[in-house]
């Protein structure tokens, strides 16, 4: 299941933890945002231990929203080491994503 990011956590699970995080921005009103969940649940399950994938939802969590200037959704971002390495907004398929995963885990 993905993680939930929220105000309150973010910076300790997804910026001062490290490694590699992908981020789904969204919110439960927006169409695309639904599309996307599954393939966002099944890469959690399959790059669980390898890399952390979450969702932040946008209504409910303004400030993380804001620090990333998020103004699209669905927007997902990829973190290694805390540091933003890719950015995707609208819908993606699986491979597409999975492929943002792999070449950050591959430059570890």
């Amino acid at each position: 299941m993905a993680f939930e990011f929220t105000d309150t956590n973010f910076n300790e699970t997804a910026i001062e933890k490290g490694g590699v995080v992908l981020i789904d921005f969204w919110a439960a009103w927006c169409g695309p945002c639904r599309m996307i969940a599954p393939i966002v649940e099944e890469l959690a399950a399959e790059y669980d231990g390898k890399a952390l994938i979450g969702k932040v939802d946008v209504d409910q969590n303004p400030e993380v929203a804001m620090k990333y200037g998020i103004r699209s959704i669905p927007t997902l971002l990829v973190l290694k080491d805390g540091e933003v390495v890719d950015k995707h907004i609208g819908t993606a398929s699986k491979q597409v994503l999975a492929g943002k995963l792999e070449d950050q885990l591959a430059a570890s």
